[in-house]
């Protein structure tokens, strides 16, 4: 079972669904709202996923503009590349979590 699929509110007779790869899929980033956050969150980015395009990343501040969300689209190639990606996000010093 993927650690991103849970079954665990599924009835005894339903299969979780599949994702099914490569896919488009959207993550979302969030930390502090400074420039070194996105700047770092983007490199991090980069280094595990080919071909990222720049035109799918969206920012939204919090309302005290404390915080930021970086949500990106990658074309994802498998779990274990979705694993390591998220896993290398959140060794980024001003990342608080990643959905």
């Amino acid at each position: 079972m993927s650690k991103f699929i849970s079954d665990k509110t599924l009835a005894p007779d339903q299969d979780a669904a599949k994702i099914i790869f490569p896919c488009q899929y959207p993550i979302k980033i969030l930390g502090s709202a400074s420039v070194d956050f996105e700047v770092r969150v983007l490199e991090v980015v980069a280094q595990h996923v080919s071909h990222f395009d720049s035109s799918t990343i969206s920012r939204r501040d919090s309302n005290k503009g404390s915080f930021r969300s970086i949500t990106v689209t990658i074309t994802a190639t498998g779990e274990q590349q979705l694993d390591t990606l998220h896993r290398a996000l959140l060794k980024v010093e001003q990342v608080k979590m990643v959905l």
